[in-house]
């Protein structure tokens, strides 16, 4: 099976074309173009790389979330405009997994974190248990302190490894904690895969969690900014309503 798999969802952006497990070429860009310049020559550029024509692609795969709004929609939009009027399946990926996935196979505890602002972090926690990528714990937005907290108290032993645009952030966060199993991540190892996303997509396939270029959504674990600083507008201005009747 041909995938051609994509992640947006952060500054780094990543395309891989490839053969069930076999990578056939596999990019990383991070030169300050935005995504929606930069993403469709990459995989133009992979698919002559590995000798692969669109066409002859079986699964459109993209990181469908958490991250940058912008970019898992540009994402998420790309691969619905390749796959639209070919009939093949799309799987969307969680952003967390694939960051976790490009950790395998290393023993221990396996987080694939992102910086989600206001001293929050996008997490999903992993491990390898028989040669498979297995979750511990589901995808969140929570306070990085929370998470250091958590972590240390349920896996005390464990190595700990980290992956993400939140890696400076969370390393030194549990660097700070004094986590015992902390564990430096290889630099090459800490962003996004797009051959990472396409291992996941592939699982996801075969347990026939494919849908059609239609089905294909965005995953948003919290409301955009502009959202949230309207929500809390609109609470501060019922409180001063309140207070004045």
């Amino acid at each position: 099976m041909n995938i051609l798999a994509f992640d947006s969802t952060a500054v780094t952006a990543s395309v891989a074309v490839t053969r069930d497990e076999t990578v056939l070429a596999a990019a990383r860009a991070n030169n300050g173009l935005t995504h929606s310049e930069i993403l469709l020559p990459m995989a133009e550029a992979m698919l002559d790389a590995a000798g692969v024509v669109l066409d002859g692609i079986d699964l459109f795969a993209c990181t469908a979330g958490p991250g940058s709004f912008t970019g898992v929609r540009i994402g998420t939009a790309t691969v619905k405009g390749l796959a639209f009027g070919r009939g093949k399946p799309c799987v969307g990926v969680s952003t967390l997994e694939a960051l976790a996935e490009g950790l395998s196979p290393l023993p221990g505890i396996l987080i694939g974190v992102m910086d989600a602002r206001r001293a929050q972090v996008y997490c999903g926690i992993f491990t390898m248990r028989e040669g498979l990528l297995t979750r511990l714990a589901p995808d969140r937005a929570m306070p990085l302190a929370d998470l250091v907290a958590e972590v240390m108290r349920d896996y005390p032993e464990a190595p700990i490894r980290l992956a993400g645009d939140g890696y400076d952030l969370a390393y030194a966060a549990f660097l700070a904690a004094g986590c015992p199993g902390l564990t430096e991540t290889p630099e090459a190892l800490r962003c996004q895969s797009g051959a990472a996303v396409a291992r996941c997509a592939l699982r996801a396939y075969r347990a026939g969690l494919a849908v059609t270029d239609e089905e294909l959504r965005p995953v948003y674990l919290r409301l955009p900014q502009a959202e949230r600083d309207l929500i809390e507008k609109q609470k501060l201005t019922e409180k001063e309503q309140g207070a004045t009747s």
